[in-house]
């Protein structure tokens, strides 16, 4: 009953907000894969490269795309991610 999506990350280069955009479409992806959707989201991690200048444009994007009133327990941090073109990661749990 639980999906454990591992970290999902955009195209190297892109923006913070084009790389988010990214990430959230593979997401919708595999939940339907799985026969799931974002309105069962659990849990989601993100890591940002730099908190001070990607966080606010992740969010707007984060914003639009979580369903009105399932939004999941989240938490958001800054990390040195896999290779410098990296901005945002994002890590889901799901239900199944």
């Amino acid at each position: 009953g639980v999906a454990y999506l591992a970290g999902q990350v955009g195209a190297e280069g892109e923006t913070v907000t084009a790389q988010t955009r990214a990430i959230l479409a593979k997401v919708d992806v595999l939940l339907e894969q799985i026969g799931s959707d974002k309105t069962k989201l659990l849990t989601a991690q993100i890591w940002v490269a730099n908190i001070a200048t990607d966080f606010a444009d992740m969010n707007t994007v984060w914003d639009s795309w979580v369903t009105p009133g399932h939004a999941p327990a989240r938490w958001t941090g800054e990390a040195k991610l896999a290779t410098p073109g990296f901005k945002v990661e994002i890590i889901i749990t799901a239900a199944v």
